[in-house]
């Protein structure tokens, strides 16, 4: 079974020709030179209108800050090396 439904790839297709003619914008207003950005552009406008698109997968940068723990132990190794450093030079 398909992944994609034809509107979707149509959206996809139109998006690519928008970027190749250089009026393509992303959400800031910047032009998109990106090929891989431009594709990103062309499946969320197809979700938007309701094409068969396979839901948005979820990539680090996008989760909130809240779900994510951070580690200590890049802090606590840098602090470690600037502390060490001081007893050397004293």
């Amino acid at each position: 079974m398909a992944k994609y439904g034809k509107s979707a790839a149509k959206s996809v297709k139109s998006t690519m020709h928008r970027r190749k003619k250089g009026t393509l914008k992303s959400g800031s207003g910047r032009t998109v030179k990106s090929r891989k950005q431009a594709i990103a552009i062309g499946l969320n406008e197809a979700r938007e209108k309701g094409a068969k698109v396979p839901p948005r997968k979820s990539s680090g940068s996008r989760k909130s800050s809240g779900s994510r723990k951070s580690t200590g132990s890049r802090k606590s190794s840098g602090s470690r090396k600037s502390s060490s450093r001081g007893a050397k030079k004293r």
